[in-house]
């Protein structure tokens, strides 16, 4: 059974979530070797910054500070995701390794901000989650695309190529 959440309590979620987004994909990109990627993290990372700031504006708590010294926080080291993408770089494989990381935790905030959405009784605030909902689809469809460019998978803008009548 899940748990409910308050309208503060998932704002604080979302909160920590999109800044340990946008602190993976800057690290991501700070590493990324291939260039074409480094800008998909970068352009990912920019915004996660958005997310972020549409979250903080709602959110009555005091702990993360104002927005411009949360942002500019340390990174949290000891998140999973974080901790998988330093074994990454150790490993050589970042490109690989990050888009797949980016793909799962992109796909658990859709389901995260899909249920706060529908949970969500103010609608100033449901329409935020609805919002990033779509952004973070958009997020995964991107990042799902970099991915197959980069394993050498056919891209779909050749598909049409390959297809046989």
């Amino acid at each position: 059974m899940g748990r409910e959440f308050s309208l503060q309590e998932a704002l604080k979620l979302a909160i920590k979530a999109e800044k340990d987004s946008m602190d993976f994909y800057r690290k991501a990109a700070s590493v990324a070797k291939n260039e074409r990627t480094r800008k998909v993290f970068e352009l990912l990372a920019n915004e996660e910054v958005g997310h972020l700031k549409s979250f903080f504006d709602h959110y009555k708590g005091g702990e993360f500070g104002d927005i411009t010294s949360y942002m500019n926080s340390p990174a949290d080291t000891k998140n999973p995701t974080y901790m998988k993408l330093e074994k990454a770089i150790s490993e050589e494989m970042v490109e690989q390794k990050a888009l797949e990381l980016a793909l799962v935790e992109e796909k658990e905030c859709i389901g995260q901000y899909t249920q706060f959405a529908k949970d969500m009784v103010d609608p100033g605030v449901r329409s935020v989650f609805e919002r990033v909902v779509k952004e973070t689809q958009g997020h995964y469809d991107l990042i799902e695309s970099e991915y197959a460019h980069i394993m050498a998978m056919v891209h779909e803008s050749d598909q049409d190529i390959y297809v046989r009548e």
